[in-house]
């Protein structure tokens, strides 16, 4: 089996053009970073019957993830790259919905993609308690489920307890990806992620989305106004018009190619 390791700001996955085999398994067995090839998880790339393309993203504990916003940027670059097709403007079929991309190229090759990723939908805050400490997050669905914790201080965060502990919270009976936010001014915030399935991540698209979206909802910054997302592996610009419509940008990268035996 043939496969490329992309990322968009080191949120690593390993991408395979043609339907899952055994999707669960082999993302359990090749995303394990000392005896694997080392990943957040897999996507797939197939045929659609009713846009460009089809995403299906497994996470490296085999479960099946709705989306996926710094991966499907990296679809993009696939697809063009590799010469699946010489569209600049793309449909992707995802579980969360088909969401568009528009590709923005460099010497032939694609440096940056802005997605259209639907719209943010909010609802009230929820109080959590967590051993003992209460933990006020907002909860936002961008077709996948956030749970947005604003603090004042990301860095400080305790970000592989909290994480996994909001993840598994009966408040959220599917699980839930966890993001802890710092607003640095009215047009930038600084976000660390706990992505259900996966762990601590280096970022995450649909998370950096949810977090401008409550940052917007909460007056914290502004709609119509680009908004940088800090991540752990660099800057995403995020737009969310006045319902809540979502475009993001961001880069995609080429890691390696490989071949393992399925």
């Amino acid at each position: 089996m043939h496969f490329t390791k992309m990322h968009g700001l080191g949120n690593d996955y390993l991408y395979v053009y043609g339907e899952p085999v055994n999707p669960e398994e082999l993302s359990i067995r090749l995303s394990e970073r000392h005896f694997g090839a080392g990943s957040d998880g897999m996507i797939w790339i197939c045929h659609s019957d009713i846009a460009d393309f089809k995403m299906r993203i497994f996470n490296a504990d085999g479960s099946e993830a709705k989306m996926c916003g710094n991966g499907i940027r990296c679809v993009g670059k696939y697809v063009y790259d590799k010469g699946y097709t010489d569209k600049k403007h793309l449909t992707i079929e995802t579980l969360s919905g088909i969401k568009t991309l528009d590709l923005k190229t460099v010497s032939g090759k694609v440096k940056s993609v802005s997605v259209d990723m639907g719209n943010a939908v909010i609802d009230d805050d929820l109080t959590l308690n967590i051993d003992g400490e209460e933990i006020i997050c907002t909860p936002v669905s961008m077709g996948n489920p956030h749970a947005v914790i604003f603090v004042p201080d990301a860095e400080a965060c305790l970000l592989d307890k909290i994480g996994p502990a909001i993840e598994h919270h009966e408040a959220f009976p599917g699980g839930v990806n966890v993001e802890f936010v710092q607003v640095i001014d009215d047009s930038t915030i600084r976000m660390r992620v706990w992505e259900r399935g996966s762990g601590i991540t280096m970022a995450c698209g649909t998370g950096a989305c949810a977090s401008a979206a409550a940052s917007v909802m909460k007056n914290k910054c502004r709609h119509n106004d680009e908004i940088s997302v800090i991540l752990d592996g660099g800057t995403l610009k995020i737009n969310v018009s006045n319902d809540f419509g979502i475009t993001m940008t961001g880069p995609a990268e080429t890691i390696y190619e490989g071949e393992v035996e399925e």
